[in-house]
């Protein structure tokens, strides 16, 4: 035995029970993901296996026993290259995007890594860059999608973009304006679109205002306050324990023409938005209270 696995099984060892079932559990399911590395053992677009793996833990954690995530009809996901567009929100975090990828790897059949779409603004923070493109998101031009799923990867894409991810309280789960790219790339490329919602992302971490303001001082397009940020500092990036419920729809094809006016692809962008606002509805009719 190497050095290397002598040190993780001596760790693994040390974890409780049901942490090291989870860890198992991890190890299998993601070696079953295909992949595909060059020398330095990294894929095309900077993705790193073993860096993924270190991150995974602490997300399975939160997947399985903090959010308490619970999926409905992720059997509809098709194999092969797809988009999967979802309702946004997270205003301190992306969880939802974590979430929905811990849900594709942990209880998808076959298991799949997805790629997330990151806004501009990400890679500019410091040290965010490294996490964002070690565990297979990359910045999200429609170049980088097209070559994504030429490769036949499962895109996440959530066309709200920022309009989404911070809102205060009195707007969630009001989806915003959708951009039109996904639906260009869908058409371009002959890609299924699987809508997606998700339910609890917004109470993880309600914002009772936005300073844009100070958000521009530090770089970024959107500054929430929040019962936990800024007042905890980085704790504040730490969900609250409430229940996600992520549902799966049927998949989506649409035919035309990817050069189309902006107010025809709109028209499908909105057969897809109306899906996406039933599948939160469904979601928000299922429970009782937040953590429920």
């Amino acid at each position: 035995m190497s050095p290397r696995r002598a040190a993780r099984e001596g760790w693994r060892l040390l974890l409780p029970g049901p942490l090291r079932g989870l860890v198992d559990e991890l190890e299998e399911r993601a070696s079953r993901v295909p992949t595909e590395l060059n020398e330095y053992g990294v894929d095309p677009f900077g993705a790193d296996p073993d860096y993924t793996r270190k991150v995974l833990l602490p997300a399975a954690i939160l997947y399985r026993y903090w959010l308490r995530v619970e999926t409905r009809g992720i059997e509809k996901v098709p194999p092969g290259r797809l988009l999967l567009i979802g309702n946004h929100a997270g205003n301190t975090f992306a969880w939802d995007g974590a979430m929905l990828g811990m849900a594709m790897l942990l209880e998808g059949e076959p298991p799949r890594m997805i790629r997330g779409m990151a806004e501009y603004y990400l890679p500019q923070i410091p040290f965010f860059t490294v996490l964002m493109h070690r565990s297979g998101s990359v910045v999200g031009t429609p170049e980088n999608c097209v070559q994504l799923l030429d490769r036949g990867e499962a895109v996440m894409v959530f066309p709200e973009g920022q309009r989404g991810f911070v809102k205060t309280w009195p707007h969630r789960y009001e989806l915003q304006r959708f951009g039109l790219g996904f639906m260009r790339l869908a058409l371009e490329t002959d890609t299924p679109i699987v809508p997606v919602g998700i339910v609890g992302s917004e109470e993880q971490s309600p914002a009772f205002a936005n300073l844009r303001w100070l958000g521009g001082l530090v770089g970024s397009p959107a500054f929430p306050i929040t019962p936990t940020f800024p007042w905890l500092g980085l704790a504040g990036f730490l969900p609250l324990p409430v229940k996600f419920r992520i549902h799966f729809g049927d998949p989506l094809r649409f035919e035309g023409d990817p050069s189309e006016d902006d107010a025809t692809i709109e028209k499908k962008v909105e057969t897809v938005k109306d899906r996406i606002r039933e599948l939160v509805s469904d979601g928000l009719s299922e429970r009782r209270t937040w953590f429920w």
